[in-house]
């Protein structure tokens, strides 16, 4: 009996050279719609599906190949009789090869106003049902579903090497293959629907890179990236310039970026070590943005990452080139600033369009735990529903009796005695931002437009604090402080009062709140409570 294959691809690429060869092998091409006329256009003595099936396609093409005469010819046990005797008195023939790849449904749903029912169009049926079927009988049935295997399955059925390793090889890209598809196909319709949180959950992600080695050498790593393109994500970037990026390049920059979409209404530079930042400007140029994140703190700056949300001119690109950078990006560069910046080999260059984009609401925060995965909305608020009234107004206070002893508890707003002055709310404004995107504990110390100490990771606030102020020296005097989560006592306000912080901005919400508002008061610092907290571990 002559072999028979089955080809039917949307990604014709290499089809007809793969179909050609497989002809001179002994094959009898078997195909459909769109792929049987180039074949046969291009010299392939292909037959069409129909006279296979003897079953005309209906319903404009949606049931073409869900016929018993090619899932038999799949299906069937080669080592097994009494499946061949069936075969045989069915009428049917084996069909001993499939190449199919399916619908472009992630290339149509990418489409500017595409609708749903296009989406739906797009979902093949036919396509991984005849995978599928073929994969499961990868002992009788080479299953092809990428044409960059055309080659090797070519080779191997040459020189009698398509053993079972092979096969099986082939039948695991199939299944890989579909789930990622199905995967895309339910995300996109979780999406329309608005359901945050299903009861199973599956991501499809393309491999981006392999990695020389993840977080220690020891460690081996690869970088994904989600199916379909992020706005303003690493995974967009464009490299320009350098080495590939490292596992802990990767990791770092994103906590650079993450910092950096908090400032999109103004030139901003972020400076990140170990996806902490270290030092953060804002400032009406590029250039003077960049001056404030590195006066923060220089010896920090060195061998970091800058993430910048506009273009890089020459004089930004001849200070950066004054210390050891590890990685730039930037929304853009001028000609001259890359000349400048490509003068030292160590340097990765990075262009990344809308650098400033916000997240998508469908977007996921993660975290995996072996044997799990913690999924989580992205912390995308900066106060209590973003009220900034928050500054000016008395903080609400309730009073209650509770064994003979009376306890305070206070609402968002103003805590302290004296209200903070314009300059001081631009200051807290400024750290709260920087604060959120810090390891706890965190404390930020900053102005209206730079940070001036950062204190990051610690297992107690207070050393938090004394971390941010040591970092400041005497620029702590007049600054603002930011704290991620309250205070469990007053020794931050001491700490701070004895530093010269004038202002503080934080959630509230210990049960020593008054203790430290008597501090503030005694100090005549202002402080506000905004509600919510940024952890970040």
């Amino acid at each position: 009996m002559k072999k028979r294959a089955l080809v039917s691809v949307s990604d014709k690429t290499g089809a007809v050279e793969f179909c050609k060869q497989l002809e001179s092998l002994g094959y009898e091409i078997v195909s459909t719609g769109g792929t049987l006329k180039t074949l046969l256009d291009n010299g392939v003595k292909a037959i069409s599906i129909t006279d296979v099936t003897g079953f005309r396609e209906c319903l404009d093409g949606r049931v073409k190949t869900l016929h018993p005469a090619v899932h038999a010819g799949l299906l069937a046990r080669r080592d097994l009789p009494e499946h061949m005797s069936q075969l045989d008195e069915m009428g049917y023939n084996t069909i001993d090869l499939v190449a199919v790849n399916l619908y472009p449904f992630k290339a149509t749903i990418q489409k500017a106003g595409v609708t749903l029912e296009e989406a739906i169009e797009n979902i093949d049926i036919g396509g991984p049902t005849m995978l599928r079927s073929a994969a499961k009988n990868y002992g009788g049935v080479l299953v092809v579903c990428e044409p960059s295997d055309y080659g090797e399955v070519i080779e191997r059925i040459k020189n009698g090497t398509a053993d079972e390793k092979f096969r099986l090889t082939l039948s695991y890209k199939v299944y890989r293959h579909t789930a990622a598809y199905d995967s895309l196909i339910s995300g996109y319709l979780q999406q329309k629907l608005g359901i945050e949180f299903p009861e199973h959950i599956t991501f499809a992600y393309d491999k981006a890179q392999d990695l020389r080695y993840g977080e220690n050498p020891q460690q081996s790593a690869v970088f994904y990236r989600e199916a379909l393109p992020r706005k303003g994500a690493l995974t967009s970037a464009t490299q320009l310039w350098g080495k590939e990026l490292s596992y802990n390049n990767i990791n770092d920059a994103n906590g650079a970026l993450e910092l950096l979409k908090e400032f999109a209404d103004t030139p901003a530079v972020v400076a990140c070590k170990h996806a902490n930042p270290c030092g953060v400007g804002v400032g009406k140029t590029v250039y003077d943005a960049y001056m404030r994140a590195y006066e923060s703190d220089p010896v920090s700056v060195f061998g970091g990452i800058l993430a910048i949300n506009g273009v890089v001119d020459e004089a930004t690109a001849t200070e950066i080139n004054k210390i050891f950078i590890e990685i730039v990006m930037a929304s853009g560069y001028t000609d001259g600033a890359l000349e400048i910046l490509e003068s030292k080999k160590n340097i990765r260059l990075l262009r990344i369009d809308d650098i400033a984009a916000r997240r998508a609401p469908d977007a996921y925060d993660m975290k995996k735990v072996y044997g799990g995965l913690l999924v989580q909305q992205y912390d995308e608020t900066l106060i209590a529903d973003e009220d900034m009234k928050v500054f000016s107004r008395k903080a609400e206070v309730k009073v209650t009796e509770a064994n003979g002893k009376t306890k305070k508890t206070y609402g968002t707003g103003v805590v302290t005695k004296r209200k903070p002055t314009k300059d001081e709310i631009a200051a807290m404004m400024f750290a709260w931002r920087v604060v959120k995107h810090t390891k706890s504990n965190a404390i930020a110390l900053g102005t209206a437009d730079a940070t001036v100490g950062i204190g990051m990771g610690q297992t107690n606030r207070i050393w938090a604090t004394e971390q941010a102020i040591a970092h400041a020296g005497e620029r702590a005097k007049g600054a603002a402080l930011a704290s991620d989560a309250f205070f469990p006592f007053d020794d931050c306000v001491h700490a701070a009062a004895k530093a010269g912080i004038t202002a503080i901005i934080q959630p509230g919400g210990s049960v020593r709140d008054e203790d430290s508002i008597k501090a503030c008061d005694d100090a005549g610092i202002a402080m506000v409570f905004v509600g919510d907290r940024h952890f970040k571990h």
